[in-house]
């Protein structure tokens, strides 16, 4: 899953995005709306973590301007604005979630997780095909019941072809998935983990297998599935 966060303060924001990264999430992070503006235009994104005090304008407006344009992303609003009216605004503006600073890292995450388990992001807590499990809280693959380990990046393309298990995920929406704009990525980089994490599957015995769709991307099914 990929984030966007727009948060100024070089501290926090690399804290924030060192946390993310860690439990999982390619992370682009910026410190003004003109930059937030760019990457909207330049990458999808799954979730947008959105200050409102940014030097070059209002988060709030910002927020109201990116929702006349797109409804579809979720964007949780982390902000040091605490009172009443405050989190009514950006909520009536269009946050999906309102986050007051100080925060703890977990609490964070686990809203991330929650806005990305909503109908039209994505589904449960355990994604399943077959025998094969993810769990998206605590990052695991497991097949028939028993964990296999897998690096990150791997972690994150079970996770996303598990949430579009049965439809085919193009090249370009696993990319932009999988890495950031400042991640070093080989031509054939995608190649490689689909490689390593079908290894994986197939020595664990797991009854669902990648796909290739030649030209397209890949698909997770099932074996016997329609």
């Amino acid at each position: 899953m990929r984030l966007l966060l727009v948060e100024d303060n070089e501290r926090l924001a690399g804290l924030m995005a060192g946390g993310l990264a860690r439990a999982g999430f390619a992370v682009d992070a910026f410190g003004s709306l003109e930059e937030a503006d760019a990457a909207v235009a330049a990458a999808d994104y799954d979730l947008i973590l959105l200050d409102l005090g940014l030097p070059d304008g209002d988060g709030l407006a910002w927020l109201k301007a990116f929702r006349g344009r797109s409804q579809g992303i979720p964007v949780l609003v982390a902000t040091a604005r605490g009172g009443l009216g405050d989190r009514v605004s950006g909520l009536d503006t269009g946050a999906d979630d309102y986050l007051v600073k100080p925060f703890e890292m977990d609490e964070l995450l686990a809203r991330c997780r929650a806005l990305l388990r909503r109908p039209g992001s994505c589904l449960a807590t355990v994604l399943t095909a077959g025998n094969v499990a993810f769990d998206t809280v605590s990052r695991r693959i497991s097949v028939g019941g028993r964990a296999i380990d897998a690096p990150r990046r791997e972690l994150d393309l079970m996770e996303i072809l598990l949430r579009r298990a049965g439809q085919v995920v193009t090249r370009p929406v696993l990319e932009e998935s999988l890495y950031g704009f400042n991640d070093e990525v080989t031509p054939n980089a995608l190649e490689a983990h689909v490689s390593r994490l079908r290894r994986r599957l197939a020595e664990a015995g797991a009854d669902a297998a990648i796909h290739t769709v030649r030209g397209v991307g890949y698909l997770l099914r099932a074996e016997g599935a329609a």
